[in-house]
């Protein structure tokens, strides 16, 4: 079995918020609505049981707490264009401290992270170098 992948789900608060997520318990929800053929890209490559970031994005800008993938992708049920698919994620834990955009900026071992340098993308990958060192500063286990 092929190691478990790292992500970056990227969410408007006022949108779809940690709480929201929370809220559907293991059931999860569809991450839909995403128009982005590099993020629906990642998406399709994603597998069950990958691991990612909650972000808030807009005035918050942190990650907030650690979602798992909990089906694949899939057409996205909020069109009929069939271009479009999402994966179901569901909340694992909250950070115990949020990790702000800021800080992972000002963190040189973060330089090349797609957040820091892609700021705009949805979805987005992590490496396991980077899942370990913001678990480390939100002070929540990876």
């Amino acid at each position: 079995m092929a190691h478990a992948r790292y992500w970056l789900f990227k969410s408007e608060p006022s949108t779809w918020s940690w709480d929201d997520q929370v809220a559907k318990g293991d059931a999860g929800e569809e991450w839909d609505g995403v128009r982005n053929y590099q993020a629906r890209n990642f998406m399709r490559e994603m597998q069950v049981g990958d691991r990612g970031f909650f972000y808030h994005s807009q005035k918050e800008k942190a990650v907030v707490g650690i979602v798992e993938v909990c089906a694949a992708a899939h057409p996205d049920s909020t069109t009929d264009d069939d271009r479009w698919d999402c994966v179901d994620v569901k909340a694992v834990r909250p950070f115990t401290t949020p990790v702000t955009l800021d800080q992972i900026k000002a963190d040189g071992r973060l330089d090349g992270m797609v957040l820091v340098k892609n700021s705009r993308l949805s979805v987005q990958p992590v490496s396991d170098e980077e899942w370990r060192i913001v678990c480390a500063l939100g002070d929540t286990k990876p």
